[in-house]
């Protein structure tokens, strides 16, 4: 069984970051990975190739009829990368890029190579349907979300649980990514437990993440045996282990409002 995995989170939160470095450890367990960024800035992969890659949509302009070696990039111990891409700020659906590139990647049969982990890093917005076509086509099976203890990203995270009742996905839990908010980890637990899930593991902010990007690495290979590599092999474990899947159960806006009011 391949385990196919969609990453949501609000913009900025560390989606991929942590999608990078979650496929390097997996990688380096020896299991066969296909990292798919869904996020028109096409960054996603850049640590696991060491530098930006082509996108499907950029790709598709100047050649019809691609083949797979234009539009999938063997990175770090031989990860498969592919960025979607999308149009320039401001010009046409970002959402439409990630249509384009699955439809394209699944004409190629992409999906029916020897895999045994597909992770998406999808962009927030589920409202634009071209971000929730991970979930919607049944090209992943489960869901993360990656939140942090402040407002905008867990009310973020809220609307996506919104989401993924709506497409009847199944939540497999929350990543808790640390701003080093007061109580933070007590909030997202909370959060958690209120929407009808779990906390799936911690990763606490460090600047050797930071270094590491830096150099267009992921800290799995930069810094393999330090404390932060320990997390995301912790992480990476606990997801492959997970039997916990759950249809959640959004909070509306005011007891959004007074759960969140609660901690201040």
């Amino acid at each position: 069984m391949i385990k196919k995995i969609a990453i949501y989170g609000k913009g900025g939160i560390g989606k991929s970051t942590t999608v990078a470095n979650l496929s390097a450890v997996w990688a380096t367990e020896g299991l066969n990975c296909l990292v798919i960024g869904c996020d028109p800035k096409a960054d996603t992969t850049r640590t696991l190739y060491g530098k930006r890659i082509p996108t499907v949509v950029h790709t598709l302009k100047d050649n019809r009829s691609p083949e797979k070696e234009d539009l999938v990039f063997s990175g770090f111990k031989e990860i498969q990368c592919v960025e979607s891409g999308g149009p320039e700020p401001g010009v046409g659906c970002a959402g439409r890029g990630v249509i384009v590139a699955m439809k394209r990647l699944e004409k190629l049969d992409i999906f029916n190579d020897d895999l045994d982990v597909v992770v998406y890093d999808v962009l927030g917005d589920v409202v634009c349907g071209g971000f929730s076509v991970p979930l919607r086509e049944k090209y992943a099976d489960e869901v993360l979300i990656v939140t942090s203890g402040e407002y905008m990203s867990l009310y973020a995270a809220n609307n996506i649980v919104r989401g993924v009742k709506k497409l009847k996905g199944n939540l497999s839990g929350i990543v808790c990514n640390c701003r080093n908010v007061d109580r933070e980890e007590d909030i997202v637990n909370d959060f958690a437990e209120k929407i009808g899930t779990h906390v799936i593991g911690t990763i606490h902010r460090s600047n050797l993440i930071q270094d590491a990007e830096l150099d267009a690495k992921t800290v799995i290979e930069k810094y393999p045996q330090s404390d932060e590599a320990q997390e995301y092999s912790k992480l990476a474990s606990s997801i492959m282990a997970n039997e916990i899947l759950s249809t959640p159960e959004p909070m509306d806006d005011d007891e959004f409002e007074e759960f969140f009011k609660s901690y201040l």
